[in-house]
């Protein structure tokens, strides 16, 4: 199976990471599909908003709701959620070379979100990306059947794994 992930030790890490080895990958030629994460502080004390980018030129789409100060609900959008995975689907049929999503979270978990979007891109032998956190590491090990690859929060770590994937004739033995 095609398939890593990675999980980034500070709030929002995991974002910057797979944000930056996106644009070098794009940068070199190769065409992703997925979303990134961007954070963006608030003037406020509350907590910061959240977009994902729909890879690998649509559109920013907020997922984050503000539910009012001392809120201590879960802040996602599932509707704007939702609207990401269908645009992520729709591009598979683009000829990605490889498919990044910024946070298999607890939707995925659930059995919504990227799960078929990911399954998708296995099936069609993608390299599959993903970000994760711990509280979700559980499920993601089951719904890959334990075959992920854990890959370390390291840029040089992440564009090897992926590089390897797209060009097996460059990678060293």
């Amino acid at each position: 199976m095609n398939i890593a992930y990675t999980m980034a030790p500070g709030r929002g890490d995991t974002d910057l990471l797979l944000l930056s080895l996106v644009q070098r990958l794009q940068g070199r030629g190769y065409r992703p599909c997925g979303t990134v994460q961007i954070n963006t502080e608030r003037d406020t004390d509350g907590p910061c908003d959240m977009d994902v980018q729909v890879l690998p030129d649509g559109p920013r789409l907020r997922i984050s709701q503000d539910l009012g100060k001392g809120s201590k609900g879960c802040r996602l959008d599932p509707t704007a959620l939702e609207e990401a995975v269908g645009l992520v689907a729709g591009s598979l049929s683009d000829a990605p070379d490889f498919l990044v999503i910024n946070k298999f979270g607890k939707h995925e978990a659930e059995g919504r979100g990227f799960r078929e979007v990911i399954a998708e891109a296995l099936a069609r032998d993608l390299p599959v990306l993903v970000g994760l956190n711990r509280l979700n590491q559980a499920a993601f090990a089951e719904f890959t059947g334990g075959a992920a690859v854990e890959l370390t929060p390291d840029a040089a770590t992440l564009e090897r794994w992926l590089t390897e994937k797209l060009d097996p004739a460059q990678s060293v033995a």
